[in-house]
């Protein structure tokens, strides 16, 4: 496993994260062994959510590591808030209220068995957030210790930009979609000057932002095409890009799983994936992709199979 800085933290993060949004529907030895085989692969950073199946998903990781012992000191816990839910669990606003912030991260800490996390991100934008009261709950939550490092999920540069403006602890991460079968943030920074389809720029940059003010990207679904329709590995609407990801895959001994990962952590952007597979045997294939670098010309070559061109 190879490790790197998250943003400016000074945090020493594995490049592959286990993200446990459906480690609800998993029993407790399940739970374990999934978690286990995470840290038996050289991870040290996990990923929930307050808005995960309610919480269930962060008492499920929380229990897990209590079961197997964990040292608190030895791992990283992040958590996501500020996504509000009706009592029919479907999303109803964006709350960054410094009253839902400090409450949900509080009930995060008791669903986590824990009294401190590592990192903290805000969900999705919230367009009616208040700068002094985002200021005053972050304020808090750093000051009594229960969160030490501060970012951001979803944002575009200038949402980053702005809510940066209104707080002090540095945003030092941006979770995002990002992978072979979601390239939009590369396809922008190719077709630069065009006036075709790819050249529109839904982003602002992100890549060339986050590069150069030092903050993470966390790429999530990164097996996923479109927007969850589903996974391009062995999947027939994709057939070159399978095929070039099995000829990298057999050049280096592993399978298409790590060259998913491989591809995403090639960037210099210096990127973190999240794993989200619940399965211990594709976990580990999975996780091995974060030992392979694969050339630039690979990289380009898989990124043209992925349905990508370059003008």
């Amino acid at each position: 496993m190879k490790y790197s800085e998250l943003g400016s933290s000074g945090v020493d993060a594995s490049r592959v994260a286990l993200g446990v949004m459906r480690l609800d529907g998993k029993g407790r030895d399940e739970a374990q062994n999934i978690v286990r085989t995470a840290l038996d692969g050289g991870v040290n950073f996990f990923d929930t959510a307050d808005c995960y199946s309610d919480g269930e998903s962060s008492r499920r990781l929380g229990q897990a590591l209590q079961d197997l012992k964990v040292d608190r000191q030895s791992i990283f816990v992040q958590t996501k808030f500020g996504i509000y839910k009706g009592d029919n669990g479907a999303i109803t606003r964006y709350n960054f209220s410094k009253d839902h912030l400090i409450a949900s991260l509080d009930r995060e800490l008791e669903n986590l068995q824990t009294d401190y996390v590592d990192f903290v991100l805000l969900h999705r934008p919230d367009t009616l957030v208040e700068f002094d009261e985002l200021a005053e709950a972050f304020n808090e939550l750093q000051n009594s210790g229960r969160v030490r490092h501060f970012g951001v999920s979803n944002m575009n540069p200038m949402q980053v930009e702005m809510l940066q403006s209104a707080v002090g602890q540095k945003l030092e991460v941006n979770q995002l979609q990002f992978g072979l079968g979601h390239t939009g943030m590369v396809q922008q920074e190719i077709h630069v000057n065009m006036a075709d389809a790819a050249s529109v720029d839904h982003d602002g940059g992100l890549i060339s932002y986050s590069r150069l003010k030092g903050m993470t990207i966390q790429a999530w679904s990164p097996f996923q095409f479109g927007f969850f329709e589903g996974v391009f590995i062995d999947n027939p609407k994709f057939p070159a890009l399978n095929e070039a990801m099995q000829r990298v895959a057999d050049k280096y001994g592993v399978t298409k799983n790590a060259i998913a990962v491989a591809w995403i952590l090639r960037h210099p952007a210096r990127m973190q994936v999240l794993l989200g597979s619940m399965t211990p045997s594709r976990l580990k294939e999975m996780m091995a992709g974060a030992d392979v670098e694969i050339s630039a010309q690979e990289w380009y070559d898989l990124y043209v199979a992925a349905g990508n061109d370059l003008p």
